[in-house]
């Protein structure tokens, strides 16, 4: 139900969107044995977004991206052959960039500061964990605590913050719900739909899980659930407008004490530290 326009939003629309406080981000997994890459092509020109992060980008994903380079300069790329690869585009600038493995030392992430036109930097971090799947990991242990990891770091910061990618965990599930808590950012589908990302082969039975979640300093432009590219995701596109005087008419998340302690030991039983 919270998922669904009968319920409440929990990121409101902006009223008055300015372009130089803006972002707009373009993510997908390109799942890395497609080889049709002129469509995904094809959908970036046309939203022409600020921001492209790619997931399970090997080097021939790189090679067939490297277009993008001349209109998003700024640049983070770790292609990988084990579906974990990760390439992010930037027209902004991005401010001390780092790829880190936060759990486990196949398993990328980006991290970064962009800067909006306005010179306003935002915190920035694109996520991928390894999901508990046949063949992957027989425990979610460890894509819970690198979520977790990255949550109490957002929001240790208490800056406007933004976290995106494939997160390989439906919307509504314990996981999702303890990352809120966390790290206090909001999910701009609540009260709007479920935008639904895997399996787009599947027409009858699709889960969301492809995920932006932002700090309350953000109100929401534009979200939306792109064409098929024959990856077995959709693209998704957010567009965000920065309005941190306005922040006070959104929700503040509270985390309990249990709450705390539940992400710490989750955190410490994948990292042993």
């Amino acid at each position: 139900f919270p998922y669904t326009p009968l319920a409440r939003k929990q990121v409101l629309a902006s009223r008055n969107p300015r372009a130089d406080s803006s972002i707009s981000l373009l993510f997908t997994n390109v799942l890395m044995t497609n080889r049709r890459a002129a469509r995904l092509r094809e959908i970036i020109r046309a939203e022409d977004p600020d921001v492209i992060l790619a997931v399970e980008t090997d080097v021939w994903w790189e090679h067939e991206l490297a277009e993008f380079e001349r209109s998003h300069p700024h640049v983070v790329k770790q292609a990988q052959d084990n579906t974990y690869g990760m390439l992010l585009y930037s027209r902004l600038p991005l401010h001390d960039p780092q790829v880190k493995f936060l759990v486990q030392d196949d398993i990328p992430s980006i991290h970064t500061r962009v800067e909006l036109p306005s010179g306003q930097k935002i915190e920035m971090r694109c996520l991928h964990p390894r999901p508990p799947a046949p063949q992957e990991a027989d425990r979610s242990t460890e894509r819970d605590a690198e979520l977790l990891i990255v949550g109490k770091e957002v929001k240790a910061k208490n800056a406007p913050a933004i976290v995106l990618g494939d997160l390989n965990d439906v919307a509504w599930s314990h996981t999702n719900k303890l990352f809120h808590r966390i790290s206090g950012l909001l999910d701009p589908r609540l009260g709007r739909g479920f935008y639904p990302t895997f399996n787009a082969h599947w027409p009858l039975i699709r889960f969301p899980l492809d995920h932006v979640f932002h700090s309350r300093h953000f109100h929401l432009i534009e979200f939306k659930r792109l064409q098929k590219c024959y990856s077995d995701h959709f693209p998704v596109f957010v567009k965000l407008s920065y309005e941190p005087e306005l922040k006070s008419e959104q929700p503040k998340l509270h985390t309990t004490p249990e709450e705390k302690r539940e992400a710490q030991e989750k955190i410490e039983e994948a990292t042993g530290s």
